[in-house]
């Protein structure tokens, strides 16, 4: 049992759960939460939370860490540091369909980018597995009407956001190149040490331009459950997994969250789905499938 809830899949769908209640909380505080202050805080209780388990390990692992500093410090700064204070920035400028649509892009993205760098290419399966959850995200964020479409328009947040895809697509690709033996605690610290010295400037930048965190349950309810769950449980999840799987494959999963979106929305609410969600669910369900059973995936250990 204890195995089976490490497999690298289910790891991956817990995640994109706590990033999909993330993205809901990044909407619904940001009056109250400046996004640089959101982003500050949450990686600040992420190492908290992380420390503990880190600092038995430095010692002995700090020359492995020392001897990758730059990788260290590049995947520090694009998954900590730049990929959430660029999501947050844009959810308070676009609308939530151009935001989930822009965000659905990441599998794309990190395929694209592993094609163009890595030379990898998905098996035919694969592919067809990628364009039917593309298709069911799609049906999702247009409400089953494709002319839906044609009326999005691209504005100041839209921008932020496709900055942030892309900036997710690089950290994915680019944790292949993180330091081997390196206990994943203590290299996740690393990150979001480099993350912090990076928001720190910013954070105080927003300060002075009198953007505070207005203090209530709501907006410390949310910034806790930022830290705790998308900031430390889902990154030490999705890291492990990208590990074993690849960064394409896992970039897939990222289309799950219209999915949960619309359970979400579903349950806190009260907004019941249509028949497009089901529909879209199940291309999407389907499309992973498709490329998690192709020859050479992971099997449960």
């Amino acid at each position: 049992m204890f195995a089976r809830l490490q497999h690298p899949y289910l790891l991956l769908v817990l995640t994109v759960l706590f990033w999909s209640g993330n993205m809901v909380l990044g909407r619904a505080i940001r009056d109250q939460v400046p996004p640089l202050s959101l982003s500050f805080w949450r990686w600040a209780i992420a190492l908290a939370l992380v420390l503990p388990l880190a600092l038995p390990h430095l010692r002995r692992q700090w020359p492995l860490l020392r001897g990758s500093w730059k990788a260290v410090v590049v995947l520090g700064l694009l998954g900590v540091g730049v990929y959430n204070t660029l999501a947050y920035t844009a959810l308070n400028y676009t609308a939530a369909t151009n935001a989930v649509l822009l965000n659905s892009f990441i599998p794309i993205a990190t395929i694209a980018l592993s094609w163009a760098f890595l030379k990898k290419r998905l098996q035919r399966i694969e592919g067809l597995g990628v364009l039917l959850s593309l298709l069911g995200v799609t049906i999702i964020v247009c409400r089953g009407d494709v002319q839906t479409l044609a009326h999005l328009r691209l504005n100041i947040g839209d921008l932020w956001m496709l900055a942030a895809v892309f900036t997710w697509a690089l950290y994915t690709i680019g944790l292949q190149w993180r330091p081997v033996g390196v206990d994943p605690m203590l290299l996740l610290a690393a990150f979001i040490v480099v993350g912090l010295l990076a928001l720190a400037p910013a954070y105080a930048w927003e300060i002075s331009q009198g953007k505070t965190i207005q203090l209530s349950a709501s907006s410390l309810a949310g910034i806790a459950y930022t830290g705790v769950f998308p900031g430390f449980l889902g990154y030490v999840f999705y890291n492990r997994a990208v590990g074993e799987v690849g960064a394409s494959k896992a970039s897939l999963f990222i289309h799950l969250m219209p999915v949960f979106g619309t359970l979400l929305a579903a349950i806190f609410l009260a907004e019941i789905p249509r028949p497009y969600h089901y529909l879209g669910i199940t291309l999407i369900f389907s499309g992973i499938y498709l490329t998690t059973a192709a020859p050479g995936t992971v099997k449960a250990s």
